[in-house]
């Protein structure tokens, strides 16, 4: 059984409300030099920041002592790049994600829909989708979905976000006909006669969302402690949102003066409208106790590999007449950037071709030198990087925010999807890291899911959760132990301007904390993925116990 701690719901107020000491601890922390430390005690002052980790045997100072009878304790996890609403609203609609079939999807859907209205769901990947022992190879179509949905409209989303498979319900409520054009930076997927089949990748997504009824605020905050409840039951004491919306940030805001946000968010608001609107006054620094933050903007370039949205510098392999989609172009990103940036903003560029890769860097390079050291522009994703292009990470001080457990679920796709020959500069953690580029690691949650531990399993062995492949994919990539713990901490931390309040347990930062089952340092790397997180704590409160 589990237990969530909300502390605040219950009146009572986040900070330790005296010195408290965490003793017989296996304890772990970084300290800001990247240096490993460990610790047995952690003395957490009534402020709920830490004041002191304590070596064994050392003498234990005054405060009400808690004994962890040999846990292991790590800082609080902060994932560089998730979607913060999507993943609570994967409790509240259809999840196809484990789906191994279309057949499996259907009878997942038809299982799950409600009594009326829209049928929602997400998660369908036609990349894991098999029949007769062999990958489909193809997109889901409408008629596939008319066949449990009937004439009620319905919409689901990709896994990654790049594409949505509408029945014709949802089609024809969105009015759309063989003659609906491509809108800019957007594909509908047609049949050999040119007719929409139900899927609709990037910017003609848009077409369907329009026409699906908005949800009500009260369902909008459910999904919100939804994700909240995801992330203290899997240690992520602090996440940077990819991407939000005025009435997101509305919301977030909400829960932080009411005391309800029990995870750090770091919002990046979604384009420039989004930014302007919700801090027309310039970025908008730590507060709320350092729970909410909003000093970023979220840019596209491009779409996704999966969808063949991803856009490349020459054709795909698997589809040699199309190089993708580029939904910013270079001019546009330029422009983008340079007035954010001019603005005081941090500005955080999807970017998953090595096309979109190239132009956002090319982009970057547009802002004055002093600018982008101080805020820090970051590129998303940096998925597929010509070898050529590696040095202007560091050349221009970009921060690579890179998600471990793309490469291992990727991995056969993106050699389908590239050829051998280009994937020299794909997933490519350690030589960035090698070239000194900074990084910060994620999981794009809930594209992937959000336990930081796959992402750590992910970066230290290069394989799946199976074990495959053997040794590793393309296994001088790996990171150490170390290295994966800093990605998820001090990385994530200085990428979200907060390396002075988080990401190690270092005297003065907050008591973000986590206790694990097993020691991952003592542990085998092909297991680190199922270790769990026993308990999390944020400014020395307890808000997740498992039991």
């Amino acid at each position: 059984m589990k237990k969530l701690l909300f502390a605040l719901a219950l009146g009572v107020s986040l900070p330790a409300l005296a010195d408290t000491v965490y003793h017989n601890a296996n304890g772990y922390t970084l300290d800001g030099k990247g240096d490993l430390h460990r610790f047995a005690a952690l003395v957490v002052g009534d402020d709920g920041k830490v004041k002191a980790t304590l070596p064994a045997n050392a003498a234990l100072p005054a405060g009400t002592r808690v004994g962890m009878k040999g846990a292991t304790l790590w800082p609080g996890l902060i994932d560089a790049h998730g979607h913060v609403t999507r993943l609570g609203e994967l409790k509240l609609v259809v999840d196809l994600r484990d789906t191994a079939s279309i057949p499996e999807a259907l009878g997942r859907i038809k299982a799950g829909m409600p009594a009326a209205g829209w049928i929602i769901g997400r998660g369908w990947n036609q990349e894991r989708w098999y029949a007769d022992g062999k990958l489909i190879g193809r997109f889901p179509t409408a008629a596939e979905l008319d066949s449990v949905t009937g004439d009620r409209p319905a919409w689901f989303d990709r896994v990654d976000g790049h594409a949505g498979w509408a029945n014709t319900a949802a089609m024809k409520a969105a009015g759309i006909t063989r003659d609906t054009k491509d809108p800019p930076g957007g594909q509908i997927i047609r049949d050999a006669a040119g007719n929409p089949t139900g899927v609709f990748v990037d910017k003609a997504m848009a077409l369907i969302d329009a026409v699906v009824p908005a949800d009500d605020e009260a369902r909008m905050e459910l999904v919100l402690q939804k994700s909240l409840e995801t992330m203290a039951e899997v240690g992520l004491t602090g996440a940077h949102d990819a991407g939000a919306s005025v009435a997101e940030w509305k919301r977030f805001v909400r829960f932080a003066e009411s005391g309800r946000l029990t995870a750090r968010l770091y919002v990046m608001a979604y384009g420039p409208d989004n930014r302007k609107a919700i801090a027309p006054k310039g970025p908008i620094k730590w507060g709320w106790n350092d729970t909410l933050s909003m000093q970023s903007m979220k840019l596209v370039s491009d779409g996704a590999l999966g969808s063949r949205g991803a856009y490349l510098i020459k054709p795909y392999a698997d589809m040699p007449n199309t190089r993708g989609l580029q939904i910013l172009n270079p001019d546009q990103l330029k422009t983008l950037i340079t007035e954010a940036s001019r603005d005081g903003f941090q500005v955080n560029v999807h970017a998953i071709g090595d096309q979109a890769n190239r132009s956002t860097m090319a982009a970057f390079a547009a802002v004055p030198a002093a600018e982008r050291a101080a805020l820090r522009h970051r590129n998303e994703h940096a998925q597929i990087l010509d070898m050529g292009d590696l040095h202007t990470f560091v050349d221009l001080n970009v921060i690579a925010s890179m998600q471990p457990t793309h490469a291992t679920s990727d991995k056969g796709m993106a050699e389908a999807r590239l050829g051998e020959d280009r994937l020299g500069g794909a997933y490519a953690w350690t030589a960035l890291k090698k070239s000194g580029a900074q990084l910060a690691l994620g999981s794009d949650f809930p594209v992937e899911p959000p336990d930081p531990m796959f992402g750590v399993h992910a970066a230290v062995t290069r394989q799946s959760r199976d074990g495959l492949p053997a040794g590793g994919w393309r296994p001088w990539e790996k990171l150490s132990l170390k290295d994966a713990l800093a990605g998820f901490t001090i990385w994530a931390a200085r990428a979200g301007h907060a390396e002075d309040k988080v990401g190690t347990l270092e005297p003065g930062k907050w008591a973000d904390f986590i206790t694990l089952e097993r020691d991952p340092f003592a542990a085998p790397e092909g297991e680190l993925w199922s270790i769990k997180v026993t308990g999390t704590w944020l400014a020395g409160k307890q808000v997740f116990q498992r039991k």
